[in-house]
């Protein structure tokens, strides 16, 4: 279910982990913290993008490239923003309310860079 607010539709974390997990995801998790944040601690099978790099013009990671987008940032802010250059670029985005801090909050898995038990930065 999407909650629209001014500035575009947004989904709650256990949304955002329907669409974006299982074999087959109806979704990419698309996390848009720099590369410190997302080293220290993501959701698993999530693509990274940093915000500073998509305002700079930088193309999606092929793996996100004509898929629907769930994106996702530490708690929310920088997602809104994220969501709303893609959805203006005409991808099919949305982002999670409460980011990061509400995904591992919710309980679901947060990983480091090397698969193991990550944290949120």
């Amino acid at each position: 279910m999407f909650l629209f607010r001014r500035n575009g539709p947004r989904v709650r974390v256990d949304e955002a982990w329907s669409r974006t997990s299982g074999d087959q995801p109806a979704a990419v998790l698309l996390d848009v913290r720099e590369k410190p944040e997302w080293t220290t601690g993501h959701a698993p099978g999530a693509v990274h993008l940093p915000l500073t790099e998509l305002v700079a013009g930088a193309t999606l990671p092929v793996q996100a490239q004509g898929r629907p987008l769930v994106v996702i940032c530490r708690s929310g802010h920088r997602s809104q923003q994220a969501a709303r250059l893609l959805a203006e670029r005409g991808a099919q985005a949305v982002d999670v309310e409460g980011g990061m801090n509400a995904w591992a909050a919710a309980g679901h898995p947060v990983v480091d860079e090397r698969g193991n038990s990550g944290r949120i930065a």
